[in-house]
């Protein structure tokens, strides 16, 4: 909890001060956990998102932020999906391990090249600052 600036449990703490440092967001983006949240939250976004990858980030990030992207944030989210398929459309060993991290077992049914896409921009909406910070 270091990393997240958190208060030791040795004494109390009316406020913790609000940060974000680089370290919060390499931890973010890389930890097995948070991988692994970053998936499950792919699963649901290719189950229940809609037909369309318009659909799917306006839902993922819908979901996570509680609000509709703005036309900008739509468009770094569809680009970042359309990057990383084409990415992992070349890799598929690459996509099949991002979908199998964690302790969880990988969704069944869904093609892992477009769950490994999704979850890389899971990621991007998990890590932004408003849903990491309150406030």
């Amino acid at each position: 909890m270091v990393t997240f600036d958190a208060p030791s449990r040795e004494a109390c703490t009316v406020k913790r001060p609000r940060t974000n440092t680089p370290l919060q967001a390499l931890a973010l983006m890389n930890d097995v956990q948070y991988v692994e949240a970053a998936r499950h939250l792919a699963t649901r976004v290719m189950r229940e998102g809609g037909a369309t990858p318009e659909e799917k980030a306006e839902f993922a990030f819908r979901l996570v932020t509680s609000r509709r992207p703005n036309g900008r944030e739509r468009d770094v989210l569809l680009s970042a999906y359309q990057t990383h398929l084409d990415d992992y459309r070349s890799n598929t060993e690459a996509a099949e391990a991002l979908v199998s991290a964690g302790d969880s077992p990988a969704a069944e049914g869904l093609d892992p090249v477009e769950q490994a896409a999704w979850t890389m921009v899971s990621t991007l909406v998990l890590n932004l600052d408003e849903t990491v910070t309150k406030g």
